[in-house]
C-alpha cells in the first residue's frame, strides 16, 4: 500500500522517510526560483530544508517560476502534492529518503503579470536560477552574451511582454524601481564559470536593448554573486518513481534521486540579506573562481570525457562506464596528464585528492546516473567543460592528445551510431548541424572543426587539428576500444 505525498499525509509518510519538522503554514516567501528541476530540488532546496528544520529563517521559502512547457508540467505535478518532494540520497553504503517542503507556491509559466508582481514584492530578496548551461544565451566560441538571439531580440523589442527568464527579471527589477523597492539579488546556480558575471551580462545586455539607462542602473545597483554548485542528480523516470513506491511506500509524481555528497560555494554579495546557509554547510568565500575551475574542469570535464566512449560502447549507466577498465583508465590518464595540470590551485584542496573523490562519486552504483544524461547538450557543455582546458594547454605550448580524443569521440558519437551499429538518440538543440558535420568529418575531419561558434580559437591550432584528425580516423578505422587502448599505451599520436 502506498501513500500519496501531501501535507495531509506526512504523518503516514514519516514512517518510512524523514519529513519537515517545521510547519509549512509558518513559512513566507523570500526567494523566487526559475528552473524547478531535479538539481534545484536536490541542492538549494535541500540546504534550505535543513536550515528550516533547524528552526532558522522561515521567511526564506521558495516560490517556483519558469517559462518552458516542461515548467508547467512540473508545476502541475508538484501542486498536486502540495509542492513537496521526496529526495532519495544514495551512496554505495547508505540510502535514505526525506521530504522537503521549502516551496510554497509555483507561478504559472506564461503569466507575466503574476510573475512580475511576485518579483516586485519587497519580501522577495533573492531571485535564483537553474536554467542549464544552455539557458544563458552565450555565444559558445566567444563566451559573450548573444544579444542577437531571436528570443532575446524579441524581449528587447517588447519588454512589456517578456518570454525569457531574463526578460522577466528585467521587468521585475523595473517594477521594483518604480515602487521604490530595493532590487533583489540575482543568484545563478548553474555550472558555468563566473555564473554571476554571466547572469549579470545577460540581464544588463537584454535591458540595454530597450532602455540603456536602466541597464546602467542594473549594473550599478543589482548584485550577481558567483557560486559553485555540485551534486550528481540524475533524471527522474519510471524507475525512480517505482523505487520510491516500492521502498518507501510513497506516491510521488516526481521524486529526486541524488548522491549523498553535495557542495555549494558562494560569494557573500546579498545587499538585502540572505538565509544563514553557512550553518548548514554552504561555504562563503571572497573568490569563487578557483573552486569553479576545479569542479567544472575536473568533474564536469570528466563527465564529458567518459560520456561519448561509453555511448559508443553501448554502456548505459555511469557506474558501468567506471567499471570498464579502458574507460576508467582513459579518464585517469586524461585528468592527471592534461586537465589537472592546467587547473589553478584551490585554497585548502589537493587536486589529486579531489579527482580521487570524483572517481568514487562516478562509481556510485546506487545512484543510477546515465550516459545519455551526460551526453546531452554537448554543444553547450563541450565549450564550457572541455575546450577551455584544450585552449589553456595550447597557449602554454603543451600537447592535447587526450583532449583532442575527447573532441573526436564527441564527433564520432554525432555520426549517429555506436560501434555496434545501434542508432544514437541525440538530445541537443544543435543536433541537426552537429550530425551533418560529423557525417562529413568521417572523410574530412576539418568539417567538424568548422563549427566555429563551438571550437573558436582552438580550431585554428594546427596541433589540435592534427591530433583531432588522427583520433577521429582511428576511431572510424579501429573502433572506440582499440583507440582508447592506443591512447593509454601512448601510441595514438602521429
Amino acid at each position: 500500500m502506498t501513500t500519496k505525498l501531501s501535507l495531509a499525509n506526512l504523518e503516514q509518510v514519516k514512517k518510512t522517510a524523514g519529513v519537515p519538522s517545521y510547519r509549512r503554514s509558518a513559512l513566507t516567501a523570500g526567494i523566487v526560483h526559475f528552473g524547478v528541476g531535479n538539481f534545484h530540488r536536490a541542492h538549494q532546496a535541500v540546504y534550505l530544508d535543513a536550515l528550516f528544520n533547524a528552526g532558522r529563517d522561515h521567511d526564506w521559502a521558495v516560490v517556483g517560476a519558469g517559462v518552458l512547457p516542461s515548467d508547467e508540467t512540473m508545476r502541475v505535478k508538484l501542486e498536486s502534492q502540495d509542492f513537496l518532494t521526496t529526495v532519495v540520497e544514495q551512496d554505495n553504503n547508505r540510502t535514505g529518503a526525506h521530504v522537503t517542503g521549502v516551496m510554497i507556491g509555483y507561478l504559472k509559466p506564461g503569466d507575466v503579470a503574476a510573475t512580475v508582481a511576485q518579483l516586485a514584492d519587497p519580501a522577495i530578496r533573492i531571485v535564483s536560477l537553474t536554467i542549464t548551461e544552455g539557458g544563458y544565451f552565450i555565444d559558445p566560441a566567444s563566451g559573450v552574451f548573444d544579444a542577437t538571439h531571436p528570443a532575446i531580440a524579441a524581449d528587447g523589442a517588447d519588454p512589456e511582454n517578456p518570454k525569457t527568464v531574463f526578460g522577466l527579471i528585467v521587468a521585475g527589477l523595473k517594477a521594483r524601481r518604480a515602487k521604490g523597492v530595493a532590487p533583489f539579488t540575482v543568484m545563478s546556480c548553474d555550472n558555468i564559470p563566473g555564473n554571476g558575471e554571466v547572469t549579470h551580462a545577460a540581464v544588463c545586455g537584454l535591458a540595454r536593448l530597450s532602455d540603456p539607462s536602466f541597464a546602467e542602473w542594473i549594473d550599478a545597483n543589482v548584485a550577481f554573486p558567483n557560486g559553485m554548485v555540485d551534486r550528481i542528480t540524475p533524471a527522474t523516470g519510471p524507475r525512480e518513481i517505482a523505487i520510491v513506491e516500492a521502498d518507501y511506500g510513497i506516491e510521488d509524481q516526481w521524486p529526486v534521486f541524488c548522491e549523498e555528497f553535495k557542495q555549494w560555494v558562494l560569494e557573500d554579495k546579498f545587499p538585502l540579506g540572505r538565509p544563514a546557509l553557512e550553518t548548514v554547510g554552504v561555504q562563503f568565500v571572497p573568490e569563487v573562481a578557483p573552486y569553479e575551475h576545479m569542479k567544472i574542469r575536473i568533474l564536469n570535464g570528466g563527465h564529458a570525457a567518459i560520456a561519448y566512449p561509453a555511448a559508443l560502447l553501448d554502456i548505459h549507466f555511469v557506474h558501468e562506464a567506471m567499471e570498464d577498465a579502458d574507460i576508467r583508465a582513459f579518464l585517469a590518464k586524461l585528468e592527471r596528464e592534461e586537465i589537472i595540470p592546467v587547473v589553478p590551485p584551490v585554497p585548502g584542496n589537493d587536486l589529486d585528492d579531489y579527482f580521487k573523490l570524483i572517481e568514487r562519486r562516478f562509481s556510485n552504483t546506487k545512484i543510477g546516473d546515465t550516459i545519455p544524461r551526460l551526453a546531452q547538450d554537448g554543444s553547450n557543455r563541450q565549450p564550457k567543460f572541455i575546450l577551455p582546458s584544450t585552449a589553456d594547454r595550447l597557449r602554454r605550448g603543451e600537447d592535447v592528445i587526450g583532449l583532442s580524443l575527447v573532441s573526436a569521440l564527441w564527433c564520432r558519437y554525432f555520426a549517429g551510431t555506436s560501434d555496434s551499429g545501434k542508432n544514437i538518440v541525440f538530445n541537443d538543440a544543435s543536433a541537426d548541424r552537429l550530425h551533418a558535420a560529423a557525417v562529413k568529418a568521417k572523410d574530412d575531419p576539418a568539417a567538424f572543426l568548422a563549427l566555429s561558434d563551438i571550437f573558436g580559437e582552438v580550431a585554428a591550432s594546427e596541433l589540435f587539428r592534427r591530433r583531432f584528425a588522427k583520433a577521429l580516423r582511428t576511431l572510424w578505422k579501429k573502433g572506440t576500444r582499440t583507440t582508447l587502448r592506443l591512447y593509454l599505451d601512448d601510441r595514438l599520436a602521429d
